[in-house]
């Protein structure tokens, strides 16, 4: 047994020293293994057989029986079937296309107005705008006709086609002014008086249309042809067109508007000589604008860019301006931050003096207005639910900005002058360099659907470079309004406020040079009006203006009409 021990333990250390002398000779190899997935879906089968459910007892269902105690109450209720609610609507109210309104005032005024169209609503449409309004006037102390006239007649016609749209139009004004405004520093000699024809007639003529695409990129264009003449055989002819093209960039929209505007006049004289004064402007514009909306941001990035050529001066100009504005919803439409800047080449023109002001004499220099840039930043939104405002502060620089002084006179009383504008009652333009810094408010509040109020107030502070003042520019203006309509009846009123102005006259004196600065005085201007509506076609109105019976000047020595008011009746009517 102690060999068979001795021998095991002998072999055991043998193959224990013969493993660790020999080498491994088994190499290290990376084995790959391909072989395609192809999943496979067993079939379904249906149990062939129901199971069976042993062990099942049946218990059969228990009776319950109920029963309450009945208690009599005395009710005096006697139920009755219910009746559905209806709904009361007011009466559709019908509109009428057409209308014919007629009236009469104080100062032996008539009026009357007529607009009447018909046509086929699918393919044209064409009518008639009728317009005349005029007094025989009779301002107290006034030694002129101080009497006035306004009357207008448009035509137009409409065509209505698959890919476009497109409307002619024509027209005439006649509006007769006078040149009452005599100085109450002089005394008037009756001769001289009778010598004066102080009448002043503006006619217009025109012609124009217009054509809207509903797709390309031309979107639209206007074009309109204005010829402009007065009493004393001034004229003036106005070419004015504005094709507008349009095309998407991603999702923004980049338009540019196109103008061509010729511009050509003649005065048969000067104020201070008998040499005819001529006016002639050719300009080509571009104003490309870049839109970016984004949710509560909206941003404006264009520019105005004009080549000008005056004719008569022998100078031609190019003009580049910006166009940028941009808005941001700070709180949704309840607070709108608005800021940007922007300038434009204006052309002045006979006719647009004439609508500012009709007592300017017809021996004007024509000159355009470089607005080198207007830069304003501001907000709006709604301090409640029903209560908006608007505020913004702006500060421009304007070249060559038009200004009405007034003429110097030709007469002590007694000598006679040529026209009847050179006693010192009409009023000339003249240009200065205007820095101008405005704050303009503005605040609506909507009591209920029946009556709404309104109000603006506008400061401007003028910096001139060569005049004393800014000539007949009001520093503040402001309006307060009001607007009620309720069943039948509506009404309105406005109060106006124009501050203070001055002027600089030059008193007779061949050789004078030097004059005096003279003010006009600020005034309230209050105007009614209301009416009743009989029926869907009858209306009877009324107007009231200055209602306060003021006494103030529009411009020095032009008094205006004082308490005037006017009654009439409206009639509507479809064709």
């Amino acid at each position: 047994m102690q060999k068979i021990f001795i021998t095991f333990i002998s072999v055991l250390i043998s193959s224990f020293s013969f493993a660790q002398v020999k080498k491994d000779t088994l190499k290290t190899e990376e084995i790959v293994v391909e072989k395609p997935y192809t999943p496979t879906i067993s079939d379904a089968f249906k149990v062939k057989s129901n199971p069976t459910i042993e062990n099942v007892a049946n218990f059969s269902k228990e009776k319950v029986a109920y029963s309450i105690f009945s208690i009599p109450v005395a009710s005096t209720f006697t139920p009755t079937k219910g009746k559905a609610q209806s709904i009361a609507r007011a009466p559709k109210q019908r509109v009428f296309q057409n209308y014919v309104s007629a009236g009469f005032g104080t100062y032996t005024s008539p009026f009357f107005e007529a607009f009447v169209h018909t046509g086929d609503s699918r393919y044209n449409d064409y009518g008639i705008f009728i317009n005349h309004y005029s007094s025989e006037g009779g301002i107290k102390d006034v030694l002129l006709n101080d009497n006035f006239s306004d009357t207008r007649i448009d035509l137009f016609y409409k065509q209505f086609d698959r890919d476009f749209n497109w409307q002619i139009n024509g027209g005439i004004q006649r509006q007769q002014y006078n040149y009452y405004g005599l100085s109450n520093d002089i005394v008037f000699d009756e001769s001289f008086l009778n010598s004066l024809d102080e009448k002043q007639i503006y006619k217009t003529i025109y012609a124009g249309g217009k054509i809207d695409f509903n797709s390309g990129i031309l979107t639209n264009a206007t074009a309109e042809l204005v010829n402009f003449t007065d009493y004393y055989d001034s004229n003036e002819i106005r070419l004015l067109a504005k094709p507008t093209i349009e095309f998407p960039i991603s999702s923004e929209i980049i338009s540019t508007q196109f103008l061509v505007d010729i511009v050509t006049g003649k005065f048969q004289q000067e104020y201070t000589s008998t040499s005819n004064l001529k006016h002639s402007f050719i300009n080509l514009g571009a104003s490309p604008n870049f839109e970016v909306l984004r949710e509560n941001l909206t941003v404006n990035l264009g520019a105005k860019i004009y080549y000008s050529n005056d004719l008569e001066r022998k100078i031609n100009k190019f003009y580049a301006y910006p166009n940028v504005s941009a808005s941001v919803k700070i709180v949704d439409d309840i607070f709108i931050l608005v800021a940007g800047v922007n300038g434009d080449l204006i052309q002045n023109t006979y006719k647009d003096f004439s609508e500012e002001n009709p007592y300017i004499s017809p021996t004007l220099t024509i000159l355009q207005t470089d607005k080198q840039y207007n830069a304003f930043v501001g907000a709006k939104g709604k301090l409640a639910s029903n209560i908006g405002f608007n505020f913004n502060v702006s500060h421009s620089n304007e070249y060559n900005k038009p200004l009405f002084i007034q003429n110097q006179t030709k007469t002590d009383g007694t000598i006679l002058v040529t026209e009847s504008y050179e006693a010192g009652n009409s009023y000339n333009v003249i240009y200065d360099d205007i820095k101008t810094l405005s704050v303009f408010g503005e605040i609506t509040i909507e009591v209920s659907k029946e009556l709404n109020f309104g109000s603006t107030i506008n400061y401007s502070n003028y910096s001139t470079t060569n005049e004393i003042e800014a000539w007949n520019l009001p520093t503040l203006t402001a309006t307060i309004s009001g607007d009620f309509q309720k069943n039948k009846w509506f009404a309105g009123a406005k109060l106006y406020f124009r501050g203070e102005t001055q002027d600089f006259v030059i008193p007779y004196n061949p050789t004078a040079t030097f004059g005096s600065i003279v003010k006009n005085d600020a005034y309230l201007d209050l105007n009614l009006n209301g009416g009743y509506n009989f029926t869907d076609r009858l209306t009877a109105f009324a107007k009231i203006n200055n209602a306060l019976g003021s006494k103030y000047y529009s411009f020095k020595n032009y008094q205006v009409q004082t308490l005037q008011a006017l009654a009439g009746i409206t009639y509507k009517f479809d064709l």
